[in-house]
């Protein structure tokens, strides 16, 4: 492919960083809480200027360019973290903010480097690769970066529930490769002259399409186990994280979750839960805490609460971040110890190098967290079993329950109270129900701030509570799917037959093409001459569609004018 393939206007191409830098954040408009769909087809429009770029040096920079304003823009509000304690923080902020949106930015500079490591033909198999390429480097920041997976594409469908079942089939990553193959084949239109057919809008239209039409029928035939009957409250403190930590102000915040639970219900509960480290206190070494809690919880069911855990005789003492079940005596019957943390909020990576350097986590405490030893189903008598998932861990695909033991239900357990009003929280909460429909099961989530929400195990929406109200949130527990999905069922393999699909796919478009992908192809597509001729030898001559032209001689480089 030539940069003469297509034409662009002339400040973008010529501005081909910044372009693509604009394009990667106004692309994340379809993030949420905004879902600005069109805002897609920047990825499109990010496809030409890659194969603008002059060599590939310059494909990588602008490859680099749309990720950094990708991630720039769709993680600033991590920053805000920092100014809860703004004296020790604060100035980190900024350096923080650019250094993980570079950090992450490498990985669109990699997927733009693949899908231009060769020239195409055909632009369908130029247009295949970029969105091949953007979601297996995108995969990779789970077992590369620090396991920060955060804003897969596939969260831009959370507020359509028919678009998000394939999620039920091919899992988030699946769905992730769908949704670039459909935001990026418009792109192939770019990349054609000439009145030729042009099917990369069809075949995106046509993609999203079938999406949406395998997803209505799936919600339309989805069998759902019955409710189980059992009745959930979710307690929404609202308390601000400068204050949550607050010595003189615990009491305070636990005597509020104390009042939200103990208000009248419509129908008797069974379970109430409180969110992440809604227990400001060490609840193993405190009876007294524990009677109090005891006291809101159904007399024949549980209250369900974060807390941290601290093994003091320890050296140094050992943390962790855990889930408690209490009954109506006061009695914890059940605990489950965080497994995936957050780096440099609830440990720092590389303490050796990085304390010398004055750093230190954004959490209290000088020393880390550590993670329990797996998922868990717990199980509790009179109860449905559920998995829980503390904060961060919502967000990997394929990793919320334990395989060997399905439960009953989701517990999502979160404070966001970090993030402020920011787009974190919506982020946050859209991953989260991607759980739901990969595995089948309804979620419950509690947010000390909010978003707290039930969602059936379609990933609809039963209840919410908006972020930053103070409430609570009743609601009957939905039921399961009676068998898991095939996401968990192939034990989260099928994203990887869909990426076979659309690699073989890419190649069938590269090497048989249709009919006339020779005239598609950029920068010749003129009609083939049908005229022949009668060598001296007898054979027959067929003029070359590549032939160079007397009028406009062949370039000599693939990419010499980009």
């Amino acid at each position: 492919m030539t940069a003469r393939a297509f034409a662009l206007p002339g400040l973008l191409a010529r501005q081909g960083f910044l372009s693509c830098f604009l394009l990667g954040a106004g692309a994340t408009l379809a993030l949420p809480p905004f879902h600005v769909l069109p805002a897609l087809l920047a990825f499109s429009v990010w496809l030409a200027l890659l194969h603008a770029a002059p060599d590939l040096r310059a494909a990588a920079l602008r490859g680099f360019a749309f990720g950094l304003g990708w991630h720039l823009s769709g993680l600033w509000w991590i920053g805000i973290a920092f100014f809860t304690d703004a004296e020790r923080f604060g100035a980190l902020a900024v350096p923080a903010v650019l250094g993980l949106a570079a950090l992450n930015a490498l990985f669109p500079a990699a997927a733009a480097l693949l899908a231009r490591i060769r020239p195409f033909r055909s632009p369908l198999a130029a247009a295949l690769a970029l969105a091949l390429s953007w979601s297996v480097t995108d995969g990779l920041r789970e077992k590369i970066l620090l396991g920060f997976t955060w804003n897969p594409l596939a969260v831009v469908w959370t507020p359509f529930p028919a678009f998000l079942q394939p999620a039920a089939w091919i899992g988030a990553e699946g769905l992730s490769l769908l949704t670039a193959a459909i935001a990026i084949l418009p792109g192939a239109a770019l990349l054609e002259r000439g009145a030729a057919p042009r099917p990369g809008p069809l075949l995106a239209a046509l993609l999203l399409a079938c999406s949406g039409l395998f997803g209505l029928l799936r919600l339309a035939f989805l069998e759902v186990a019955p409710s189980p009957g059992t009745h959930v409250r979710i307690v929404q403190g609202n308390i601000a994280q400068h204050h949550k930590w607050d010595p003189q102000l615990r009491a305070r915040w636990l005597e509020r979750h104390l009042e939200l639970s103990a208000l009248p219900a419509h129908a008797p509960l069974d379970l109430v839960v409180w969110p992440e480290s809604a227990v400001p206190y060490l609840l193993e070494r405190e009876p007294r805490v524990r009677e109090l809690l005891g006291r809101v919880a159904p007399e024949d069911g549980y209250l369900i609460t974060g807390g941290d855990r601290i093994e003091l005789s320890a050296e140094p003492p050992i943390a962790s971040n855990s889930v408690f079940v209490l009954d109506a005596t006061g009695t914890i019957r059940a605990r489950y110890d965080k497994v995936d943390l957050v780096p440099f909020g609830e440990y720092l990576p590389w303490r050796a190098v990085l304390e010398r350097l004055g750093l230190e986590k954004l959490t209290q405490g000088s020393f880390d967290f550590v993670p329990g030893p797996g998922r868990r189903t717990l199980r509790l008598p009179g109860a449905p079993s559920f998995g829980p998932l503390v904060c961060y861990e919502a967000i990997f695909p394929g990793r919320a329950i334990d395989p060997a033991d399905r439960p009953a239900w989701l517990l999502n357990v979160t404070n966001d109270a970090w993030f402020g009003t920011s787009p974190g929280p919506f982020q946050h909460a859209a991953m989260a129900r991607l759980r739901a429909v990969e595995e089948g099961l309804p979620l419950v989530r509690a947010a000390n701030t909010g978003i707290s929400y039930v969602v059936d195990a379609a990933g609809r929406l039963v209840a919410e509570l908006p972020l930053n109200a103070t409430g609570v949130l009743d609601a009957a527990l939905p039921g399961p799917t009676p068998e898991p999905p095939l996401f968990r069922k192939s034990a989260g393999r099928t994203p990887i037959i869909l990426f076979l699909v659309v690699l073989g796919a890419l190649a069938w478009q590269e090497t048989l093409g249709w009919r006339r992908a020779r005239e598609w192809a950029i920068g010749t597509r003129r009609p083939v001459p049908r005229t022949t001729g009668r060598s001296h030898s007898g054979s027959v001559v067929v003029s070359r569609s590549d032939a160079p032209s007397p009028a406009r001689p062949a370039s000599s480089s693939p990419d010499s004018s980009g």
